[in-house]
């Protein structure tokens, strides 16, 4: 280390921990290295260290030279907390007059700045992956990253299994391109699988697999975890944590400062008020989530720097990596879905590696006890279960092909080598490139014939560029991967339809009730029926940025719309209240009231072992129910249950509404399901076949809207639609329209198109998640366990609260609302235990 460092580390009081010169020593051999180590171990500086000694050392610049480009990228997941990292890298920099200018570009960054910074590049760039790929798109690009040394990647793990990471991986490759000798740094603090971060780092190639160096820091304080103690009953279902809201409020006084983390933006928003509703003291708090406007989530950052709050909620927004060394306390509202993702939000107090992270898990509901305890008990084993990275998509590569060729020409040969050269594209196939390279070029076969999708011509020399200048504006003003999730009005007509598809266009308006989530929308098909504003209604269908509806002649909603959280629950944390569940010895744990309830299943039904799947029939009122329990996440159930409704109705069971939870399903008809199943005339062996997921999946997927909807997030990341354009943007209705005309001509005329095939894979992984639900049908292949019972069983009473709850616009009004509009608690309690429990 040069002479200020050592200087600096002495009068710090500090010595460079080992792992901080490993990696400095790693980087000035020329090694690529992934940084492991808990929160607090001084990974940031770790990260910066090879950059900030090698520039201490470089020759000053003298008038007449060239001036050197960027040195060092970082690279955020987060905003935020790019400008934390300025903030707090500033620090040392100016305490050993490093000859070091530092700048972040964000989206948030005014023009004017980032243009000078194109023409002046600052020393070290902190930045975001959608900036990264901008700056590879100008045609200046290799003067720019001329003088690039290293990318550092901080909170990797959260960069690479998303588009974002896709695209950014893409943005590396062209790095390596442009700089070969170029090194790269991962930072990370939870990870499952290290191999798969260490090959994302290095280029790939397809004779061996080469992976970067890897530095693991072990130890660090363990965290002290606790779940809220309190007398208040816990609610059955739900995710608002209501009850528990004054004793939050006792943590947050006796504490100095506590980020209060949740799920979702309305949860936190809901959290929030409810805060504010019983704060008689007025202490401090604030809110913090990426739908605010910039200027007020830096007034809230500003404000924690300088320890003026006692209390932030705030969504993932805050969970990565911010250093506030004067966050004492994090509190958890419901549970955190994953044994990574707590420890991920936990590592937020008391940032340093030798004082414990306090952390204190709100369950919203009964089954989230138990989900909060595996993952308080994963996390001091140290489990991990971070998603793998899995293979990139190809919308995003489109995209990136109409990014490298605004910059400059290209040939086919050589970017396709440079494309498998990132992890996520190693086993991309010539084919799939070509097809990409052919819709960038005209949009595919059924559109070539059109100007408009024209966006890249070959040349005589056999090379690739941009048909028009235009072409590269519009790229820059549509790049990126995030795209908002929109709602659609829902409008009240007479006209019935008898298909879906077609006789949408034909549907005349009338009132409007409202509006509602396009992801609800997307599972129905013609004919099913949910609640929506007090009323029953029918779903017809869905014309541009409108769902139509008409009036149901039933009081049964077949579809209840749903509240909760976003993140799905990983399956590492429901297999362990699955053990949790069978294994008694363990519920000494919970608090007594879920011990309690449990007990009480085991006396009237039978508890759900691990390896098995409990399915439960009874009556109840002129219905009768099905009750599973496979424990595979919401989206899974959701799946699992359009899909066994088709198969109940060929069975003649006559079902008419389901309703799935993160644990259960739910589904009631006007046939005696027990006595079916019993007869052999709807066999559970034949009902949760894995055939399922062959005809009756695409049947579905054909009568659905998930396809249509999904094209149209395909078509705006691959370019084939702009959502802006220069001065002006396109509304959902306008995007919409486009990509509905589009789908309709590709779906009849060239099924086998690139943004077909992309839209497939998304609505499969994303919005079905059919790869749990294939796992689930595997794992349960011949160990399905029925119990006929009399009356509803303790474990089902939390999924049969679900039903009759109320679709509206938002999962904060549908929490807020929930013991209103649901079915009597207490009633179902008494008829399921015989007690007030």
């Amino acid at each position: 280390m040069p002479p200020q460092f050592i200087d600096w580390f002495s009068k710090k009081g500090w010595q460079p921990r080992a792992h901080q010169l490993q990696l400095l020593a790693n980087a000035e051999s020329g090694y690529s290295t992934l940084l492991i180590a808990p929160t607090g171990a001084g990974k940031t500086l770790a990260g910066f260290l090879p950059a900030l000694t090698d520039l201490a050392r470089r020759e000053p610049h003298k008038p007449g030279q060239i001036k050197p480009g960027v040195h060092t990228l970082y690279i955020s997941p987060l905003k935020a907390l790019a400008v934390d990292i300025e903030r707090n890298l500033t620090t040392p920099v100016n305490e050993m007059d490093l000859p070091v200018r530092l700048e972040t570009r964000t989206g948030d960054t005014p023009a004017s700045k980032r243009q000078r910074q194109k023409l002046n590049p600052p020393d070290i760039l902190l930045t975001t992956p959608e900036q990264l790929s901008l700056l590879i798109s100008h045609k200046d690009a290799s003067r720019f990253f001329g003088d690039l040394r290293y990318v550092i990647f901080d909170e990797l793990h959260s960069l690479v299994t998303s588009k974002r990471g896709h695209l950014l991986s893409l943005a590396l490759a062209r790095l390596w391109q442009l700089v070969p000798n170029l090194q790269t740094i991962g930072l990370s603090a939870t990870v499952a699988d290290p191999n798969d971060l260490r090959k994302w780092l290095v280029p790939q190639n397809r004779e061996t697999t080469p992976l970067s160096e890897l530095v693991t820091v072990d130890g660090g304080a363990k965290p002290d975890i606790s779940i809220l103690k309190t007398e208040q009953r816990i609610p059955w279902s739900g995710h608002s944590a209501r009850y528990a809201m004054q004793g939050v409020l006792d943590a947050i006084k006796a504490h100095q400062t506590t980020l209060i983390f949740v799920n979702t933006r309305s949860q936190a928003e809901l959290i929030f008020r409810e805060l504010w509703t019983i704060n008689e003291d007025s202490l401090p708090i604030a809110l913090h989530h990426g739908s605010l406007d910039v200027s007020q989530r830096r007034k809230v950052e500003q404000a924690m720097a300088a320890n003026s709050l006692r209390a932030v909620v705030a969504t993932s927004t805050l969970d990565l990596g911010i250093d506030w060394g004067d966050v004492d306390l994090v509190v958890h509202i419901g549970s955190p879905k994953g044994a990574s993702r707590l420890a991920q939000r936990i590592g937020r107090a008391n940032h340093r590696m030798d004082e414990a992270s306090r952390a204190i898990l709100v369950p919203a509901n009964r089954f989230e006890v138990m989900e909060c305890q595996a993952a308080l008990d994963a996390n001091y084993i140290g489990a991990q279960d971070t998603p793998p990275v899995g293979d990139g998509t190809l919308d995003v590569l489109c995209q990136h092909i109409l990014g490298v060729a605004c910059s400059g020409p290209f040939f086919p040969d050589l970017l396709y080598q440079e494309i498998i050269s990132a992890e996520p594209y190693a086993r991309l196939k010539r084919e799939q490139f070509d097809q990409c390279l052919q819709f960038v070029a005209n949009g595919g076969y059924a559109l070539r014939s059109y100007d408009r999708y024209a966006r890249i011509r070959e040349t005589a020399d056999g090379s690739w560029r941009i048909a028009h200048p235009s072409v590269a504006q519009q790229y820059r003003l549509n790049a990126g991967t995030i795209l908002e999730a929109p709602m659609l009005n829902i409008r009240m007509t007479r006209n019935r339809g008898k298909s879906g598809h077609a006789d949408s266009k034909a549907m005349r308006g009338g009132p409007t009730l409202g509006k509602i989530e396009e992801l609800f929308l997307e599972m129905l098909t013609q004919g099913d029926t949910f609640l929506f504003a007090g009323k029953v209604l029918r779903f017809e269908g869905i014309r541009e940025n409108e769902c139509f509806v008409s009036k149901a002649y039933s009081n049964d909603a077949k579809i209840p719309a749903y509240a909760g959280g976003k993140f799905p629950t990983t399956t590492y944390l429901s297999e362990q209240v699955r053990k949790m569940i069978d294994n008694p010895d363990s519920w000494e744990n919970l608090p007594n009231q879920v011990s309690q309830w449990l007990g009480y299943q085991k006396l009237f039904s039978v508890l759900p072992k691990p390896g098995e799947m409990l399915v439960e029939t009874f009556p109840r009122g002129e219905r009768f129910y099905m009750v599973a329990y496979p424990f595979e996440g919401r989206l899974a159930h959701q799946t699992l249950c359009m899909l066994l409704t088709r198969r109940m109705e060929r069975a003649g069971a006559q079902p008419i509404g389901f309703v799935a939870s993160d644990y259960a399903i739910a589904i009631w008809g006007l046939k005696d399901f027990g006595s079916m199943i019993a007869s052999g005339k709807m066999p559970l062996s034949e009902l949760f076949s894995e055939d399922m997921l062959g005809d009756d999946l695409e049947e579905w997927l054909d009568e659905s809207f998930i396809f249509k909807r999904t094209f149209r997030h395909c078509a705006v990341i691959a370019g084939l639609i702009d959502k802006r354009h220069p001065g002006k943007e396109k509304t959902g209705r306008q995007v919409t329209v486009s990509a509905d005309l589009i789908y309709d001509v590709l779906r009849s005329h060239d099924p086998n198109h690139i943004l077909m095939q992309a839209t497939r894979h998304d609505a499969r992984a994303g919005f079905l998640d059919v790869a749990r639900v294939g796992s689930l049908l595997s794992r349960i292949k011949g160990r399905i366990v029925h119990k006929n019972l009399e009356r509803i069983s303790p474990l089902a009473v939390p999924v049969m609260l679900e039903i009759g709850k109320e679709s509206i616009a938002s999962d904060e009004t549908n929490d807020a609302l929930m013991e209103e509009l649901s079915i009597n608690s207490d009633d179902i309690v008494r008829e399921a235990m015989g007690v007030n429990f």
